[in-house]
């Protein structure tokens, strides 16, 4: 769905669009960057919109090397006009980073992924599309070098072949040197015919053999080439179908089977999106997606014998609805792979493992009647005694599992009403260590258990956010950990409970640790329903302030997201926007409402068929809560956000206009049947299929109930909610003779913004509109 960050603003009334040019700001971003620590801080839309540059930039793409002895990551250190980020590393025990050069880092970093030999010795990884394998505590091996990239490098469960995908096909060559043989022959094309002439052409066939010799012994020698080719090699044509291409590869520990992903590409309508900012002075239009309800294409599963050719499509599900098949991997020291098979309608998941035969056996099946999804719906392995693991919300939380491969009753690895968001296997296989919200849904924590079950250990012990990288050893832990007034860091500590975490980097600026910045409290409120609500609350008088009597709703975006936790939040933007709104008197609440991350499955598919429907009316209960609880004035409420943000704010002002006074929809969905497939049919089913969930869940159906005042900010080259959105509302507003809206756009952003000049032009306009209509001596609506 529209992804989490706000954006975009131009201003027009009623019908006039005056364009918010970004002006040039090169030559600023050193003075931007420059700190200002020793001077009382700057609380201003414009300094705040500078982003990371205020904020500093947190480490990320973490990862140890083979032996475990370093960490390394991406970052950028505080106070630098430099916007770049380098490859640093540091050792086990010392807590000083190193930054390596660009030369350097291409050379001795690890890649972010790769695939691992059994014995966890080796590894095989793709670095600027060449094949490396590296070995633990060795030397690094450089497969290959060309022009072309190579990709999805593997090994043989012995560790000695190396098995990489360069344009469709399949290649192995020896980890210690030797040639490189093609295992694969595939071809985009349909298969010829291997019918048998009839007819007319049956007679002359055989009239043309009957009668000349040199026919005859053209055929003799074509059999004979066959079976010599034949009997050389056993890569055959492998034919996948016009409009098709390779989209994985899988090669199973003994060499000899391969299983081939491929996607079928489909005949759908993509929308074009004008580029009107341009070096060539032309409007250069972007052809990026259809829209939900066009044709999509699948993947389908070939399983490939590598040493006879033949080759068996996979076929999983009913037969009367279409599965997307998705190999997850093989066993480490078996060739039985597991599969994740996901039907275009979405509702339902099958876990299957397959062998050498070709033969599915169904491990787990996931059904939910609304949509499958929540954390870990893909994370699936392999225990060293041959059963499998999976994440499932079965229980309506997310939690961990283990099944024999052959099929029968999972075990509950974990259970309880809060989810496990990521699982990490030990090398030994016999411990798992998973981050969990067990604490609190706005906590994240690492925890131990055995593959078995039982008492969990809680590693980590920091308040907050933490997400944490184990060594291949099993021990150290990597840790990025946040709090919810201090951005993401970097620490180092002993993979055991109670250690104390060695801080690595201090990502953010003197000045921004000179500001104001408060750990909003995390409260709840009921709904209408009796459910709970989470949400962050911005209060004044924690910024020193008194309370003028109004509050401002934000809104996330991405619909799946969590934002009132007690980590960094990504909206850090929107976070420090909301101290200068507290510290004008604004109460300002931000809310985990129906549909958002982190609470079960019943939470995420609370919008099922209805989006603007408990989403919204979560936001008018926590109006209600914050005028019993906080004094607010039920007059003067406003809301904003970007993305999904922007649609609920539209929904708001459209269908709630007595509990909304006013607000900003940023970059926003206007139309459900205008955005894309993937996301849209989740949750609404097809347009053409359920057309009544489009309508009552689309803003621009409501447009006549505007009574607030309303600011629409949209980038033009947003190619995920396209500009197209907000034209299209903006010409129905024209013609119902709305007066009370104006539009503010951004020639050169997309949907996430890039430029420190819009994003403080959008905020600045924001705190107008806020000013505006929700002081105490604001007009009437």
């Amino acid at each position: 769905m529209p992804r989490r960050f706000p954006h975009g603003a131009t201003h027009l009334s009623a019908c006039l669009f005056a364009l918010a040019v970004a002006a040039p700001a090169a030559a600023q971003s050193a003075a931007q960057a420059a700190p200002r620590a020793a001077e009382p801080f700057d609380l201003s839309v414009a300094n705040v919109m500078r982003g990371e540059l205020l904020t500093g930039r947190s480490p990320n793409e973490v990862r140890w090397s083979e032996d475990g002895r370093w960490v390394y990551f991406r970052w950028r250190q505080p106070e630098t006009a430099d916007t770049t980020t380098s490859v640093y590393r540091v050792a086990v025990g010392r807590t000083a980073p190193e930054r390596l050069a660009d030369s350097v880092a291409d050379r001795v970093a690890p890649a972010m992924s790769g695939n691992w030999s059994a014995d966890r010795r080796r590894r095989a990884f793709e670095r600027n599309g060449d094949v490396y394998v590296a070995e633990v505590g060795g030397r690094e091996r450089r497969i290959t070098d060309t022009p072309v990239r190579e990709r999805a490098a593997q090994l043989s469960g012995d560790g000695r072949t190396v098995y990489f995908m360069s344009g469709s096909n399949l290649f192995a060559t020896a980890v210690d040197g030797g040639s490189i043989r093609q295992l694969t022959d595939v071809r985009a094309e349909a298969e010829p015919s291997k019918k048998d002439p009839e007819g007319q052409r049956k007679y002359m066939d055989e009239q043309q053999t009957e009668l000349f010799g040199v026919v005859r012994d053209q055929a003799a020698e074509k059999r004979h080439r066959e079976a010599r080719d034949s009997a050389r090699t056993t890569v055959r044509p492998l034919y996948i179908g016009k409009n098709a291409s390779v989209g994985s590869a899988h090669v199973s520990p003994s060499g000899r089977f391969l299983l081939l992903g491929v996607a079928d590409r489909v005949e759908n309508k993509q929308t074009l999106v004008p580029n009107f900012v341009t070096e060539s002075g032309y409007t250069e239009p972007l052809n990026v997606r259809s829209k939900v309800g066009d044709v999509q294409a699948g993947q389908r599963l070939a399983l490939v014998d590598l040493r006879t050719g033949a080759t068996t499509w996979l076929e999983a599900g009913p037969k009367d609805r279409k599965v997307t098949l998705m190999s997850q991997g093989w066993a480490p020291r078996e060739d039985r792979a597991v599969i994740v098979g996901i039907p275009f309608d979405y509702k339902d998941r099958w876990i299957y493992t397959v062998g050498g035969e070709g033969q599915l056996t169904q491990v787990d099946h996931l059904r939910d009647d609304a949509w499958v999804g929540g954390p870990g719906l893909f994370t699936t392995g392999w225990l060293p005694d041959g059963r499998v693991y999976f994440v499932s919300e079965r229980t309506g939380y997310a939690h961990l599992y283990t099944a024999p491969a052959a099929g029968g009753a999972a075990v509950p690895v974990t259970s309880g009403t809060w989810e496990v968001t990521d699982v990490q296997l030990s090398p030994d296989g016999r411990t798992f260590w998973l981050t969990t919200s067990e604490t609190h849904p706005g906590e994240r924590n690492l925890y131990s258990v055995s593959v078995n079950g039982g008492q969990r250990t809680r590693i980590t012990s920091q308040e907050g956010w933490n997400e944490g990288v184990v060594s291949p050893d099993g021990r150290w832990v990597a840790i990025l950990h946040s709090v919810a007034d201090r951005p993401t860091d970097l620490y180092l500590a002993p993979n055991r409970p109670g250690a104390r975490p060695e801080r690595v980097t201090e990502s953010t600026t003197a000045e921004f640790r000179s500001g104001p910045w408060i750990r909003p409290e995390v409260v709840t409120f009921p709904a209408r329903d009796g459910e709970t609500v989470y949400a962050r609350i911005f209060r004044p008088r924690e910024l020193g302030a008194q309370s003028n009597g109004a509050a401002v709703l934000f809104v996330h975006g991405a619909g799946y997201l969590q934002n009132a936790h007690r980590g960094w939040s990504s909206y850090f933007r929107e976070y420090m926007f909301h101290h200068l709104l507290a510290s004008k008197g604004y109460t300002v609440l931000d809310i985990d409402f129906r549909g958002s991350a982190g609470y079960g499955a019943n939470w995420r598919t609370g919008i099922y068929r209805h989006m603007g429907g408990k989403d919204l009316t979560d936001h008018v209960d926590g109006v209600r809560w914050l005028v019993a609880n906080e004094g607010v004035d039920p007059a003067r409420v406003g809301i904003y956000g970007g993305s999904y943000g922007g649609f609920i704010t539209l929904m708001a002002l459209f269908t709630e206009p007595d509990v909304f006074r006013s607000g900003a929809a940023l970059r926003s969905v206007t139309d459900w049947a205008h955005y894309n497939h993937a996301y849209t049919s989740r949750i609404l089913n097809q347009p053409q299929d359920d057309p009544e969930a489009y309508r009552r869940s689309s803003p621009i159906y409501f447009a006549e109930g505007l009574k607030g005042d309303l600011l629409i900010a949209h980038g033009m080259v947003d190619v995920n909610v396209h500009f197209q959105d907000v034209v299209r509302l903006s010409q129905r507003l024209i013609e119902l003779g709305k007066t009370n809206w104006e539009m503010a756009v951004y020639p050169v952003e997309d949907h996430a913004f890039v430029r420190p000049d819009s994003w403080t032009d959008e905020y600045r306009r924001i705190l107008e509109l806020f000013e505006r209509t929700l002081r105490a001596d604001s007009p009437a609506r």
